[in-house]
């Protein structure tokens, strides 16, 4: 339907809108590498697609269960289908989740952390799948259905021991169970237990409710609306395919009995009596306009109930509206999908938290070289840190050695030494387009799983997913341009007053952040510091 595609697009988060920020100033550098290192990762194992199966699921129902599980070393990121879950209707955290499995033998035998022994008895018992309601899904019959239990459960279900019924662990269970036609009861199977070191299910919502695990998406809030039309329009197709026919009545005995209805639909020739009479029935179709005013109605209903306006479904406003007006309501209808959107963030930074970046630490434990495609005003501010630290670690080279043969430079000699190299670097950097090189440290065993230590608590993942107009964005920058090549503007802008209004009017347009212009590097040549040896990240050229 048009809204479940409208939630979709509306709450749509790509992969280029993830980040890492830094929430303190030590942090920067490590901030931005993340980044890369997340950036790789997505790219990698495809995170773009679960995004958007995410999404999907999310516009339908209004919550969606994610699973993320380690398997030979990498993080799978999976969608799980409400039909194949068993979990708490009210409370899903708190209690045991069941995923129902149906494979095949040769998708069974594959998952060798699986008891084979057992798997080969399973292999005897191939059934067909089958809904809830026992209705057959297909006609293949080659499939065997598991269940796969996460939960708190008690010690004794892995040790046996009575002792440990009241000791309750993360745990994990694939079992299953065959009907047993000699015992009138059930075999039962367990392919693979032991204790997990968390729950791999999360249950994410675009707005949640209370006292419920399945919220309501556009799906539910769409159900009686949807019911409504579809009577209606059925009710107008019957009064149209009736009004379609040409139906005659005649007081000839010899038609008693006869279907005329078929008998017109065949083409057969209608012969009566002499002076009898042959009239024609009335059977026009009437009140179809009501119909439609009636279904119109609930049609208006379902925009009002889901949050989505006419003009987001591209229907022309009548004549005469002010654009404004449009605008406006378009604006308010938006408020609901950007705190959606605000939603998923938070959820995407849950998942980095306790899954994603924590694995991704796993694998860092070495000093490889790491390399991006960085945008501008990353480069920028890399280049300037970078610079900063080259020249300044090679002018103090030159001045150590110039000291000990006896010279003393003067600080204008030391700016001009300064400059030359700046411009030596500046020039290395420039052949490398926006393409960068990164390693963690001139400290050779220095690996990125230290510079990363405790990175998942000391960094903010940041969603800008957030929706935006690009027309709207363009005149901002149109105009700060403009603002800034305007002399005039100048001994304003270099007042508190001007700086501080100036800030505020970027701030509140959204198109571009104040900080983005400080970040900016001035062209002032920078003084020489004796840098602190310290390991640090640092950039290549």
């Amino acid at each position: 339907s048009f809204s479940i595609n409208i939630y979709y697009r509306a709450t749509d988060i790509d992969r280029k809108d993830i980040k890492i920020k830094a929430t303190n100033s030590a942090d920067v550098i490590p901030a931005f590498l993340a980044t890369i290192h997340l950036q790789q990762w997505m790219r990698k194992f495809n995170f773009g697609s679960f995004l958007n199966e995410w999404g999907r699921v999310l516009a339908r129902f209004g919550s969606a269960v994610i699973k993320m599980v380690e398997q030979d070393g990498k993080l799978k990121s999976i969608v799980v289908p409400w039909n194949r879950l068993i979990v708490d209707p009210v409370d899903f955290d708190s209690n045991p989740k069941i995923e129902v499995l149906e494979l095949t033998e040769s998708q069974l035998r594959k998952r060798k952390g699986y008891d084979q022994d057992i798997v080969d008895k399973l292999c005897l018992t191939l059934a067909s799948r089958e809904t809830i309601g026992k209705d057959k899904k297909d006609t293949k019959d080659n499939f065997i259905k598991l269940y796969e239990v996460h939960g708190e459960l008690p010690l004794s279900y892995l040790t046996g021991n009575e002792e440990d019924n009241y000791t309750f662990v993360q745990q994990m269970h694939v079992v299953s169970f065959v009907a047993n036609n000699d015992t009138n009861d059930f075999d039962n199977f367990t392919l693979i237990s032991g204790k997990e070191e968390k729950d791999p299910y999360m249950l994410t919502h675009l707005i949640k409710e209370d006292g419920q695990t399945l919220s309501i998406g556009a799906v539910q809030h769409l159900f009686e609306a949807q019911w409504m039309m579809n009577h209606t329009t059925k009710a107008i197709k019957d009064q149209l395919d009736l009004a379609s026919k040409l139906i005659f009545q005649t007081a000839d005995a010899n038609f008693v009995g006869q279907n005329a209805l078929t008998a017109i639909e065949n083409g057969d020739i209608l012969i009566h009596a002499q002076n009898q009479p042959l009239t024609e029935l009335n059977n026009t179709s009437h009140d179809i306009t009501s119909l439609q005013n009636y279904g119109q109605q609930w049609k208006v209903l379902a925009n009002e109930i889901t949050g989505v306006s006419e003009s987001m479904m591209g229907v022309n406003p009548p004549s005469g509206t002010p654009w404004r007006l449009t605008e406006a309501l378009l604006n308010e209808s938006h408020s609901l999908f950007e705190l959606m959107t605000e939603n998923k963030g938070l959820y995407i930074e849950d998942m980095f938290r306790h899954h994603v970046i924590p694995h991704i630490k796993k694998s860092l434990n070495n000093s490889k070289e790491i390399s991006a495609i960085l945008e501008a005003n990353d480069i920028d501010k890399i280049d300037s840190r970078f610079i900063k630290n080259v020249s300044t670690r090679e002018v103090n080279k030159m001045l150590v050695k110039k000291i000990l043969n006896g010279e003393q430079p003067t600080p204008e000699e030391q700016m001009m030494m300064t400059s030359q190299v700046q411009g030596q670097v500046q020039s290395g950097l420039n052949d490398l387009g926006n393409q960068r090189f990164f390693k963690p440290s001139e400290i050779s065993d220095t690996t990125w799983k230290s510079v990363f230590k405790d990175m998942e608590w000391n960094l903010q993942v940041d969603i800008t997913g957030e929706s935006s107009s690009a027309k709207d964005d363009l005149v901002t920058l149109s105009t700060v341009l403009q603002t800034i090549a305007n002399p005039a503007m100048a001994p304003v802008l270099n007042t508190p007053q001007g700086k501080t209004l100036f800030n505020l009017i970027l701030q509140k347009s959204g198109g571009l952040s104040p900080l983005q212009l400080s970040d900016i590097p001035n062209s002032t040549p920078i003084q020489s510091v004796i840098p602190q040896q310290t390991a640090q990240p640092m950039v290549k050229s």
